[in-house]
């Protein structure tokens, strides 16, 4: 998949790193770190710019960004309701508890999309809860740009820096992922077990 990846970037350059940023973005079939340090890779063999191919990155990442926003956000949080109701302790959950998001997520919703756009793994899942939450799209959109330019940025930098040892990125960044899984598993199974609704 590597291969491909590399090939499609080398011979589509900006719309090909923009194009697999998007399918990273609303469907992760490759990790981003793939993406976007064969993109430092191929800037510094001299295809093309290094700042280019960040705006590209940033770009097809953010169209992805704001689908998963309008998408959530048409559907409303409020029409989850009666599975709230339901299935209350194994989402975790409770009508009350969406109340507090929603006043939380007016305080501190901007924070939580900026930084969220650099945490691996988690950063493509940022605009559902951004979506449902309604937070204002042009905040969405700056905050989301601001955070996905710094990762595409760190990424594309590490590829150039790199050269070709791009393996070299994963081996600090996916241990960095899969300890978010853990953390996030670890603090779901703690909610269901300790979970008391809240009216």
């Amino acid at each position: 998949m590597g291969e491909w990846v590399q090939q499609l970037i080398a011979e589509s350059g900006y719309l090909g790193i923009a194009f697999l940023m998007f399918l990273e973005t609303v469907f992760p079939p490759i990790p981003s770190e793939v993406i976007m340090s064969f993109a430092g890779l191929e800037a510094a063999k001299g295809g093309f710019s290094l700042i280019g191919a960040i705006a590209a990155g940033t770009t097809g990442a953010m169209f992805g960004n704001v689908f998963w926003y309008l998408l959530a956000k048409q559907i409303g949080i409020h029409r989850f309701d009666s599975i709230v109701r339901r299935f209350g302790r194994w989402l975790t959950v409770s009508l009350g508890d969406i109340e507090k998001a929603h006043k939380w997520f007016d305080q501190h919703g901007a924070a939580f999309v900026l930084f969220g756009r650099m945490l691996p793994t988690l950063r493509s899942l940022i605009s559902v809860p951004a979506g449902f939450m309604e937070m204002h799209f042009r905040q969405f959109v700056i905050y989301s740009t601001i955070g996905t330019a710094g990762w595409t940025s760190l990424l594309a930098i590490a590829g150039y820096k790199l050269g070709q040892d791009y393996a070299e990125i994963e081996a600090y960044v996916g241990p960095i992922g899969t300890a978010v899984i853990v953390v996030c598993v670890a603090g779901y199974l703690w909610r269901v077990i300790t979970w008391k609704p809240h009216a």
